[in-house]
């Protein structure tokens, strides 16, 4: 419930601090005291509108902080928690508007947005007057007071986990056809790359190997050229060796005739006949050595270009073919599978349609019962609020078609405000008197579920008197047993109905120079007074003492 507010620099409050209770609190005071402003600026802390107009004149900035003490597991909580602000103790929501129209918000002195704020305040306090429509005018929140009054949460949560299967059923579903199409339109292309590249049968190292071949073989074939070449200049046509041996033999012909001439030369040219045939033999081992074969350099040529045109064609490295043929062989093998498993993901569709619309149909009939009960306790608060002759009736309309995670219905809340008269939406048909006690008679119906802790009144008692105020006055006071009620009244039967009394003036400051609102707690007889001047007017009777004092004791 709200615990503090305090007010800083907005219009006409200068400062004011105030104390709040559970039960019922009223706020009473003349036209023009200062009421309207307190409210504003207490939905300005709650995340409302800001305006630089707000700000009291001459000062730069205005500042309203409320307290609040919600259980440790209300929503308020999980929102702030949620923004990572501690939420051990009190909620504190404090927003400062600037005179330019600027404005900051904080939660537990953590700036936060101001949509954050309005989220936390949404959950704490619920404002209504008789012109305010925001509490009844979505359907959407009809749907929840319905649930929240029939103690349907369980269920319509049940519902909304189905529908989020039901649709992720067909999110996997329409994914796998997808998947099965694209593959179908690919599959020619598929199988014809997984063919050449099964012939291809590309292994991983496999190119860095062959080009290391290649440029071996073809440094070999180069230095067998030149092997060759030498061994024919030593042994082949042009070899010396015919040449020289003719010379040796002439020369050892000759050798008697001249011995000491032609020994020295014998020796030499027969050491460089063994020379020769020693590099003949030599060459000879490394022609056998080097076993040059042109056949195996081109096929290690084609198998090597084989594989970089592959590369070129697939777009990917010649070390990823082996990957890309597992692949491709792979989406093969899905595709074949795929059709099994899209029966499958059908079958699984269809159960988690069923369920959803199973939930559905659960959910719609104790919605249906639900809202007769709710229906029922309404009317029952009407007669009293003077509205004998209407009727209260949740509409709800069977939507098969446009399901969703809410359930299968749109619910809204009509009135007849007339016997004869055509019933419709509440928001549409109901004056705006009407409507605020068809609101009360709702507020206490649902005072315990569907409702913040903190609820605040803004004279929906405006233009009741007699018996009807006195009847707005108990409903205020029986929702107050279940819930923080602020009332802003101008109806005696009311304030003789509250816990506490706080009275709103104006008066002047600094001398008279400007006006100043005050708010000041009633006890005793000074509460009386204000009730008895609520009955009179300016002028306090003593018969308006004693009939505030009749109300005041019936009250009690």
């Amino acid at each position: 419930m709200l615990v503090q507010l305090a007010i800083r620099d907005i219009v006409l409050i200068d400062r004011l601090e105030l104390d709040f209770s559970a039960g019922m609190t009223v706020l009473t005071g003349e036209t023009g005291a200062g009421k309207s402003i307190l409210l504003d600026a207490f939905s300005l802390a709650l995340g409302g509108r800001g305006d630089g107009s707000l700000v009291r004149a001459g000062q730069q900035q205005g500042q309203v902080t409320a307290v609040f003490d919600p259980p440790m597991d209300h929503p308020a909580r999980q929102i702030a928690a949620d923004q990572e602000i501690s939420v051990d103790g009190d909620l504190i929501l404090r927003r400062v508007q600037m005179a330019d129209g600027r404005s900051r918000a904080y939660v537990n002195d953590q700036a936060v947005s101001v949509q954050t704020l309005r989220a936390i305040g949404r959950e704490l306090v619920e404002i209504h007057g008789q012109h305010d429509d925001r509490a009844l005018a979505d359907p959407a929140l009809h749907r929840a007071l319905v649930d929240a009054f029939g103690g349907l949460d369980p269920q319509a949560e049940s519902t909304r986990s189905a529908h989020v299967q039901w649709r992720r059923a067909e999110n996997l579903l329409r994914d796998e056809r997808e998947k099965i199409e694209l593959a179908r339109r690919e599959a020619d292309y598929l199988r014809h790359s997984f063919d050449e590249l099964s012939k291809l049968r590309p292994e991983p190292g496999e190119e860095e190997r062959l080009a290391g071949e290649r440029a071996a073989m073809q440094q070999a074939e180069k230095v067998f050229g030149d092997l060759r070449d030498a061994q024919d200049t030593v042994a082949g046509d042009r070899s010396p060796l015919a040449l020289l041996s003719g010379v040796l033999r002439r020369l050892d012909r000759r050798q008697s005739q001249a011995p000491a001439l032609i020994d020295p030369c014998l020796q030499a040219l027969d050491a460089a006949l063994n020379a020769l045939d020693h590099a003949q033999q030599v060459l000879d081992q490394a022609l056998r050595d080097a076993r040059f074969d042109p056949r195996e350099l081109e096929r290690v040529e084609e198998r090597l270009f084989a594989l970089r045109a592959a590369a070129r064609k697939y777009g990917a490295p010649v070390e990823s073919l082996s990957a890309l043929a597992e692949r491709i062989a792979g989406e093969l093998s899905t595709l074949d599978a795929s059709e099994s498993r899209l029966k499958q993901l059908e079958v699984e569709r269809t159960a988690a349609e069923a369920e959803f619309r199973k939930c559905c149909a659960a959910l719609s009939k104790a919605r249906k019962k639900a809202a007769a009960d709710l229906d029922k306790a309404v009317n029952a608060e009407l007669p009293p609020l003077k509205l004998e002759r209407a009727r209260f009736s949740t509409q709800i309309t069977p939507d098969e078609a446009g399901a969703n995670a809410d359930g299968a219905e749109k619910i809204e809340f009509w009135v007849q405000t007339n016997p004869g008269a055509r019933p419709g939406p509440m928001m549409k048909v109901a004056s705006g008197g009407e409507l605020s006690r068809f609101m009360l008679a709702l507020k206490v119906v649902l005072a315990d579920r569907g409702s913040a802790p903190t609820l605040v009144f803004d004279e929906i008692d405006s233009g009741a008197g007699g018996a009807v105020a006195d009847a707005i006055g108990q409903r205020l006071a029986r929702l107050a047993e279940k819930v923080q009620v602020l009332t802003v009244t101008h109806a005696p039967q009311v304030a003789a109905r509250a816990g506490k009394h706080l009275r709103i003036s104006k008066d002047l400051a600094d001398k008279g120079a400007r006006a100043a609102t005050s708010v000041a707690p009633l006890e005793d007889h000074h509460r009386l007074e204000e009730i008895a001047r609520m009955l009179s007017g300016a002028t306090i009777t003593d018969e308006a003492r004693a009939a505030a004092a009749r109300l005041m004791d019936g009250a009690d």
